[in-house]
């Protein structure tokens, strides 16, 4: 493991639980090992979207923070079906990796890549064709609208690029190579930063800018994992652990059923949430442009928040994985519980950092701190710090099941969350005396009831049979 100061802040929560009992230190150690780089990416990439709203805040104002946050939910689209698809690939590559089946891995990636483009394809096309439309479901305020409609135009041309930036992640970190991916990854999210302050306050291009270096950081990163996984290595950043063709076949029947039964549940869930963006958003807006506008910029700072679930979710797919490859059940079991232990820790180290500093960090956002919105933020991004924390168990074991192929029940545990009980509190806060305490409620109804099912479902063990028809062997004697 390459030391750091991350790497060793993280490593010393494992031990530290490990010496009370709740994690097996060599368990520790690989989880850190391999979440640590994805939870510096996932920190990158929600830090880059936060600078999209800061860099358009500061020169538009808050008009334009509305636009983008407008836009999310639609670009979010592209990585629930990428990301969905992209549970397909780690499950698979991982379990063959552990299993030593390098030949098959191949084949996985690429099928995996053909059904991304194919999926992701209407989608650019559609947000290309009708943005202003798109943005006008959300929100009437002509300002916004004309925003987030330049924004999601060009956005549109990056849609099938980020879903195959996905696939190259999850084929490294199911082959036990988590720091590649995060180099290539968080060196695109710090290109993306760098483009957007010169298209948005050099040349003066606006929310068009911060798109433009969005989609043009993703091209470079896709670029990079396709020669890395061709040539099997790649100058400045090293050998990738596995190369593959990527002129071999790409449908291949089997393997293609294999990603889409996977995929196609955490797709789902993914889309839960993109989904549920756009009554939140627009509940939201019966509250006000204040309130708005503090929801978005507390909806950044959640996504980094929520960097450890990515790490620690990665992690268990691809050591829960790995383990069902050698056919050793009880060892991927036992990975599944006690990750989800190291990440709950995790969260709460994150939430109480951010506690600490949640005045400065909503003063990074808005420019004025006279403005109605920071103090609404401020009350926010508190609520949101406590309920984080039971996302650690959420995004742990999801990733764990999705490591198994038994990817429904977190599919139907955010639907309960998101739907059941989230978006009606929200409803209800801007409609009754409850007020902004809804909203408040709506972030622990999104942790509480996903990481409670999750759980459940993971105890059963009932994903231990499920598994069995995904494994290496399995694939031979289809």
């Amino acid at each position: 493991m390459v030391p750091n100061p991350f790497s060793a802040l993280l490593l010393g929560i494992g031990l530290a639980l490990s010496r009370v009992g709740l994690i097996a230190e060599d368990r520790a150690r690989r989880a850190t090992e391999l979440s640590w780089p994805r939870i510096v990416t996932g920190v990158a990439r929600m830090s880059k979207s936060a600078a999209d709203v800061a860099m358009v805040g500061v020169a538009l104002g808050n008009a334009a923070i509305a636009g983008v946050g407008f836009a999310g939910p639609y670009w979010g689209a592209a990585f629930s079906l990428g990301g969905g698809l992209a549970a397909g690939t780690i499950a698979l590559v991982s379990q063959r990796f552990g299993a030593g089946a390098y030949d098959q891995l191949g084949q996985a990636i690429r099928s995996s890549a053909a059904l991304t483009v194919a999926a992701t394809l209407p989608v650019a096309a559609l947000f290309y064709l009708a943005p202003a439309a798109l943005i006008g479901v959300l929100t009437d305020d002509p300002q916004a609208v004309r925003y987030g409609a330049d924004y999601l135009r060009v956005l549109a041309v990056g849609v099938p690029v980020a879903g195959l930036n996905l696939i190259g992640s999850r084929a490294l970190i199911g082959a036990d190579d988590a720091w590649t991916a995060m180099v290539l990854r968080a060196g695109g999210a710090v290109l993306n930063v760098a483009l957007n302050a010169v298209f948005i306050f050099v040349l003066g291009l606006g929310v068009v800018g911060a798109a433009l270096g969005t989609v043009v950081s993703n091209v470079v990163v896709v670029a990079a994992f396709a020669v890395g996984l061709t040539r099997g290595r790649l100058p400045l950043v090293g050998a990738f652990p596995v190369s593959i063709s990527l002129t071999g076949r790409y449908w291949q029947s089997d393997t293609c059923r294999d990603v889409v039964s996977i995929g196609l549940p955490v797709v789902g869930r993914n889309s839960v949430w993109t989904v549920a963006r756009f009554p939140l958003l627009a509940f939201v807006g019966l509250f006000g442009s204040p309130t708005v506008a503090a929801y978005i910029v507390t909806r950044r700072i959640w996504g980094i928040m929520n960097a450890p679930g990515w790490g620690f979710g990665l992690a268990a797919s691809s050591l829960v994985g790995q383990e069902l490859g050698k056919n050793d059940e009880d060892t991927a079991a036992s990975y599944g519980r006690e990750i989800a232990r190291f990440s709950v820790a995790s969260y709460a180290v994150a939430a109480l950092a951010v506690v600490a500093f949640a005045p400065e960090i909503v003063g990074l956002f808005v420019d004025d701190p006279s403005d109605p919105s920071v103090p609404i933020a401020v009350g926010m991004v508190y609520a949101a710090a406590a309920a984080i924390v039971p996302q650690g168990v959420t995004s742990a074991v999801a990733g764990a099941l999705d490591a198994t192929g038994d990817t429904r029940w977190p599919f139907y545990s955010r639907i309960v969350g998101m739907f059941g009980l989230a978006i009606p509190l929200v409803y209800l806060g801007a409609t009754t005396g409850l007020g902004v305490l809804g909203i408040y409620l709506s972030f622990f109804a999104e942790t509480v009831i996903p990481a409670a099912i999750n759980y459940y479902r993971f105890a059963t063990g009932k994903w231990r049979a499920i598994s069995r028809s995904y494994r290496p062997d399995a694939a031979l004697d289809d």
